[in-house]
């Protein structure tokens, strides 16, 4: 084994035990791990991605997982299920205000901690060298990539300045994003090329 191949395999070794990590502190707040991934995805998906389907495939998981994790959430009074306006076969997924409380109680906010206490530079290197593995590991599998508007072709800045719901605009769906929405993931978004 090579000195790179060897440095390759600890990084990964790395992610696997910190994820494991992370996973077992996840049994808390009466909230298994799948049902924390949900919450965490609801709590960042924009609007055109606060779907079960959205959902799905974002954790690529089976609609009847999906299904279950969804009623157990809503028994917990941590998301409610709405139809999408104008859409009657289509659900919205939303976190309730105790969905919002137990999201700050979130184990991951302890590493997203650890992560603010490295220093600039090793933290911008995480960063830059993390974005790059996942997007090539999103393109090896053709998964879809749920990034945020200012890395997605379909954005333009000030592109909706006149509206009131804008001031940037999807044009994929044709629709105002506000800053906020912007900073958000959605289903279809396509890295610029």
């Amino acid at each position: 084994m090579t000195k790179t191949e060897a440095d390759s395999r600890a990084i990964v070794h790395a992610l696997e035990r910190l994820s494991r990590l992370m996973r077992g502190a996840e049994f808390g707040e009466g909230i298994n791990p799948a049902q924390w991934e949900a919450l965490r995805f609801l709590a960042r998906a924009n609007r055109f991605s606060n779907s079960p389907g959205a959902l799905t495939r974002y954790l690529g998981a089976t609609k009847g997982t999906i299904s279950q994790t969804v009623k157990a959430l809503e028994r917990k009074k941590f998301i409610e299920k709405t139809e999408r306006p104008g859409e009657k076969r289509s659900i919205v997924l939303t976190l309730t205000q105790a969905g919002r409380d137990v999201m700050a109680r979130d184990p991951w906010n302890a590493l997203a901690a650890s992560c603010d206490a490295l220093g600039g530079k090793t933290r911008r290197r995480m960063d830059k060298g993390l974005a790059e593995l996942l997007a090539q590991e999103i393109a090896r599998r053709n998964d879809p990539s749920f990034s945020a508007c200012l890395t997605c072709r379909f954005w333009r800045a000030e592109g909706r300045s006149e509206d009131a719901s804008g001031p940037h605009l999807c044009m994929l769906f044709d629709a105002p994003l506000s800053a906020h929405e912007t900073t958000q993931i959605c289903i279809a978004h396509e890295p610029r090329a």
